[in-house]
């Protein structure tokens, strides 16, 4: 199954970091996707752009993880060439992760 069907997200930037958030939609997801959605695996799916660490931290409360993806955005808005140099759409291809 694809992320996108048990949860939702939102991306931020901050210079040179994207910040990607992961929400369920059902708090009964919430261990699936804790347990599939590690910091290794989300560094390998953005393995083209993340150059620098990836951090996670758990929100069980609200059945969401957050990710910080350091390095992540071409050097960031003021520097990079990308046509997306927010990020914004990293939300989206998270989603389309297999778990």
């Amino acid at each position: 199954m694809k992320l996108r069907e048990i949860a939702h997200s939102r991306t931020g930037d901050k210079g040179n970091i994207s910040n990607i958030s992961l929400i369920v939609y059902d708090i009964n997801d919430y261990e699936k996707i804790k347990n599939s959605v590690t910091e290794e695996k989300v560094k390998a799916w953005f393995h083209d752009i993340v150059k620098g660490e990836v951090r996670r931290y758990e929100l069980p409360k609200l059945g969401a993880l957050n990710f910080v993806l350091e390095k992540a955005l071409g050097g960031g808005v003021t520097k990079s060439l990308a046509i997306d140099m927010h990020g914004k759409t990293l939300s989206s291809a998270l989603l389309e992760m297999e778990i």
